[in-house]
């Protein structure tokens, strides 16, 4: 894991100033240094190393999170280690970027998020890309390979990852409800609805046998 290096903040204290990370973002599944196998694994691995950095963080009463922590309390979770927040170079994952939305919480919570949007486990209608369920559950052993998840946690994961699309549509009605302007677009262009569709049908079609 190559974690940007700190500077401070703004002069008005309401951004923190890192480090540049050189490299290329890969915003989509259609991205060369998205799709390979090599970076599934790549980024699989970086998660469980920024994982294991984060187990032993002290946290303390008066910490502030933008999403509310989780329990069982194991690690930091990022929060949205998804493709369009992290860093490549030579075709593979080296860092992940935003950690806006960090929180504690269990480690299978945000592995589920990040193998959703690197899987992708995508419902077919979605208009995001997707794969045959074949594909997909190998790309997903895949994953859940590289990051070293135990069998009770390959289990539970569709479980999981439904639920956390879930709490990201709760958190996103409760910025809406605030007034948050960016919260406010994505509920008028259907966001919620997606992630519900794809809780759903991750249920669905991972948490059955095969």
């Amino acid at each position: 894991m190559e974690p940007p290096r700190p500077y401070g903040l703004s002069e008005n204290g309401d951004e923190e100033i890192v480090e540049f990370l050189p490299g290329e973002v890969g915003h989509d599944f259609w991205a060369p240094q998205v799709r390979s196998d090599a970076s599934l694994i790549a980024v699989a691995r970086l998660l469980s190393g920024l994982h294991d950095a984060s187990a032993g963080f002290v946290r303390r009463p008066d910490d502030v999170w933008q999403f509310p922590p989780r329990e069982p309390v194991e690690v930091i979770c990022h929060g949205d280690a998804a493709t369009y927040n992290t860093v490549f170079r030579d075709q593979l994952p080296v860092a992940f970027i935003d950690f806006d939305t960090a929180h504690p919480g269990p480690r299978l919570w945000d592995v589920a998020y990040t193998a959703y949007r690197f899987v992708p486990l995508y419902a077919p209608d979605a208009a995001e890309p997707t794969l045959s369920v074949p594909e997909a559950r190998r790309r997903l052993a895949l994953f859940a390979d590289a990051y070293g998840l135990s069998e009770q946690e390959r289990a539970a994961l569709p479980a999981v990852a439904g639920a956390r699309l879930r709490a990201l549509v709760e958190w996103m009605y409760a910025e809406a409800a605030a007034g948050h302007p960016a919260v406010l677009r994505h509920v008028a262009e259907g966001h919620d609805q997606r992630y519900l569709t794809d809780a759903r049908w991750i249920e669905t079609t991972f948490g059955a046998p095969d």
